[in-house]
């Protein structure tokens, strides 16, 4: 690929089948001008057409796109917007419903996103940073540890506050209509942002919230849940956690008999297997194990900082297009205790890890997943939704072109939701029913 948008030679033989339509060796330097005119004028259309097709596949075949030709701007700033405006960010973990829970009492009649808004998240921001969509988390804290039992059979609230969660997305979607539009598949993101909306789409942060239970993950489905994180920083019925600070004692080795069926069920519906706050062995069973692609989708690299909410090489070789591979997309985390060592998180820090990911799982297997609004503090550079452009313009410098740009944006999230439900198409069209996989702890079934 051509790099920073620079066009490289495509045409092979046709310049010189050109030149030689004519006696070169008589022509007037006026016949030159014009002949070195019209090659110019067909280079440029061919070079535009070849530029734009080649973009339009990476975003989503939008028709807006047509508008994207020639060079990009050598400004980085400038090249950033250009590449926005025509490929915007879709951001796979932001917490704005958990901070008007804790914030407001999970009253959206109190607050106005029109304006500016505590957090790192209003619409004015969010036009700012070109945002053409993200996933509302809709997170509920891990049960206080011991609270559930050894076996996770002790009732708690979890369920209950999910719905919460999803009532304040969707109440806060339905009360700017100009703004967000609720969106359920990969075809919805690219029809809301080709009306200029922003894409919303519900992501559950952990098992824990499932009680349990694969018939909970079908109601959430039904209520416009596209991703569900298999642990959050506790362990669960379905899978371990890594924990937050340090890896906790394993439960299951990883996946649980409970998890796998509730892989198998995800797959079926076209629900998105998230590994974000997974344990390694959890995150290497589930992605050998998934039919369809799979994410993390709000998690940065090991090796660029070493945390284990990051997600080491061994389990990033795992990710692509080759034998043994699955396709997948890591959004990296902005938060910057998963970034880089107190003080030292900035834009720069958080394309390390972008730049990381894409060596080696490659180009088409990184996103952003900020986690606004769910981390305290932020990096330099990155305060808030307005300030994608910054580091869009950082990856930009580093010599990264506009088609792995419009990947980082949303291009390689697209991919991978397409993907997903391809295979939930395919496993009922199979005729594979619905799983009725019960937990073997549980004594009330």
């Amino acid at each position: 690929m051509p790099e920073n948008g620079e066009t490289a030679p495509l045409l092979g033989e046709g310049i010189p089948n050109l030149a030689r339509t004519g006696n070169l060796e008589r022509e007037t330097p006026a016949d030159r001008r014009r002949r070195l005119a019209t090659i110019r004028a067909v280079v440029y259309t061919v070079l535009t057409v070849v530029f734009v097709v080649a973009l339009a596949s990476v975003l989503f075949l939008w028709d807006k796109i047509t508008g994207v030709v020639g060079h990009l701007p050598k400004d980085p700033e400038k090249a950033a917007l250009y590449i926005l405006n025509n490929a915007p960010v879709i951001d796979g973990h932001i917490d704005l419903p958990i901070l008007v829970r804790s914030a407001f009492a999970n009253n959206i009649s109190a607050i106005d996103l029109e304006k500016p808004f505590a957090g790192h998240v209003d619409i004015p921001r969010l036009r700012k940073g070109k945002v053409g969509g993200f996933f509302w988390s809709v997170y509920t804290d891990c049960p206080h540890a011991g609270s559930e039992g050894e076996d996770f059979l002790n009732a708690t609230w979890s369920v209950r506050d999910t719905l919460e969660q999803i009532d304040i997305a969707r109440l806060l979607v339905q009360k700017y209509p100009n703004t967000f539009a609720w969106t359920l598949k990969s075809s919805d993101i690219k029809a809301a942002i080709g009306r200029g909306q922003i894409a919303s789409l519900l992501g559950v942060e952990g098992g824990h919230q499932l009680g349990n239970s694969i018939q909970v993950l079908r109601t959430y489905y039904d209520l416009g849940v596209r991703y569900v994180t298999l642990t959050h920083a506790c362990h669960n019925a379905f899978a371990d956690s890594c924990g937050i600070f340090e890896d906790p004692k394993p439960y299951h080795g990883g996946l649980s008999k409970l998890g796998y069926a509730l892989i198998d069920e995800m797959n079926r519906i076209g629900m998105l297997v998230d590994l974000s706050h997974t344990s390694d062995a959890t995150a290497k069973q589930a992605i050998k194990y998934s039919k369809a692609p799979v994410i993390w989708s709000h998690s940065s690299a090991r090796a660029v900082h070493d945390v284990p909410r990051n997600v080491p090489d061994d389990i990033l070789k795992f990710i692509g297009f080759g034998q043994g591979q699955t396709d997948a997309v890591v959004m990296v985390n902005f938060a910057p205790f998963f970034v880089a060592e107190p003080g030292k998180a900035d834009v720069k820090a958080v394309a390390d890890h972008v730049d990381h990911i894409a060596k080696v799982a490659g180009k088409r297997h990184v996103g952003l997943g900020s986690d606004f609004d769910g981390i305290g503090e932020v990096p330099v550079g990155l305060e808030d939704v307005s300030k994608y452009p910054a580091l869009v313009a950082e990856l930009y410098r580093r010599g990264w072109n506009a088609f792995d740009l419009a990947g980082v944006t949303g291009g390689n999230l697209l991919r991978v939701m397409e993907g997903a439900e391809r295979v939930a198409a395919q496993m009922q069209k199979a005729g594979i029913p619905p799983a009725a996989t019960k937990y073997d702890k549980r004594t009330d079934l």
